[in-house]
């Protein structure tokens, strides 16, 4: 009885290491949640004043006093969007503006960014990749099916934005000063290409 008593409790600790030890391996998964945002960006008009600074982590707005750092993503003047990287600034940033709806794009590309290489040569080259533009309301109205998919300034992160409206400020004289952008965007923080 003393030998089958003890090989039983013998057993019985072994079925405890093993279920500890398939326990303890088992690692608890961390959900990461995208961000996702809808926002308006006022941006400045005249060519002359600054770019208006994004950054898609936490939706933070910068000015001039940051554009030589890595902090923001892309920045916009008028109709110009320029993104943090070469010759616009010392980050990483990339982007691709897909011919898909938002909704359709789930994954962002592994390569195939364009950069800002120069002054004259901006991945995001001309608005009329993204939007139409009337002579006669001086309206800019964003392409359906335009998604912009990025590679943050940091080179770690991806999102994805589409253009939702572009308006004026209200204003009294020929020109405005302001433009309105409103967009929306998600970012995926935990490092991956999925949104």
């Amino acid at each position: 009885k003393t030998i089958m008593k003890t090989k039983t409790l013998r057993e019985m600790l072994c079925i405890l290491f093993i279920t500890g030890a398939v326990v303890s391996c088992k690692k608890k998964e961390v959900v990461v949640t995208p961000v996702v945002q809808t926002t308006n960006l006022t941006v400045n008009f005249s060519t002359s004043e600054s770019f208006t600074f994004f950054r898609f982590s936490d939706s933070t707005v910068f000015t001039s006093n940051d554009s030589a750092t890595n902090k923001w993503d892309f920045g916009i003047r008028q109709a110009t969007i320029i993104i943090n990287s070469h010759a616009s600034g010392p980050g990483q940033a990339g982007v691709i503006i897909q011919n898909a709806t938002y909704a359709d794009v789930t994954t962002a590309p592994a390569s195939g960014y364009a950069y800002d290489t120069s002054a004259a040569h901006l991945a995001i080259h001309n608005f009329t990749s993204w939007a139409t533009y009337n002579q006669q309301t001086f309206s800019f109205t964003p392409i359906a099916g335009k998604t912009f998919i990025f590679k943050t300034a940091d080179g770690q992160h991806y999102a994805k934005m589409e253009m939702l409206n572009v308006s004026y400020e209200a204003f009294v004289g020929p020109f405005p000063k302001h433009i309105i952008y409103r967009f929306r965007y998600t970012y995926q923080p935990n490092g991956t290409n999925s949104f």
